[in-house]
């Protein structure tokens, strides 16, 4: 046999890989991206949670069950190969180590997590396209700002 063969990968097709975390400020409120490299179309569930003084508040999740103190607060939306968190009312309280963690049914690479520590101080505002993302009406916004748009690259979003 030739030493030289390749193993073969086993499900490499499913790896599904968290690429970025990311968290900025919209108004009032808080919106962590939490972006992934999306493999296939099986179901994905997702947590979202906050690390603050030594402790894990559960915000959001699939998996798990929210505290009703961010439960109320907290919505989350997912795109193709985003999930997004919203959290209402973002003060320097909610300021922590916030996970997101996800899981695709039937991927064998296990449950993918990274973090990210959030700051009021240190947040950037997020850039224009967020408000399409959590305004349900944003086709309405978006024919309203059709001439400011044209400009835009739309393969970009």
């Amino acid at each position: 046999s030739n030493p030289l063969l390749p193993l073969p990968v086993l499900q490499a097709a499913h790896c599904q890989m968290i690429k970025d975390l990311s968290a900025c400020l919209l108004g009032q409120n808080l919106r962590v991206d939490c972006r992934y490299e999306n493999k296939t179309d099986n179901p994905l569930t997702y947590d979202f949670s906050i690390t603050k003084d030594n402790r894990k508040h559960i915000i959001q999740s699939t998996m798990g069950i929210p505290e009703n103190v961010y439960r109320s607060r907290a919505n989350v939306t997912m795109y193709k190969n985003l999930v997004c968190l919203h959290l209402q009312s973002f003060t320097t309280s909610d300021e922590g180590i916030y996970t997101c963690e996800l899981k695709i049914t039937n991927d064998y690479t296990g449950n993918q997590i990274k973090n990210i520590t959030v700051i009021k101080d240190k947040l950037e505002k997020c850039a224009g396209f967020s408000l399409l993302i959590q305004n349900t009406s944003w086709l309405l916004l978006l024919l309203l700002s059709l001439p400011l748009l044209q400009a835009v690259d739309f393969v970009s979003l």
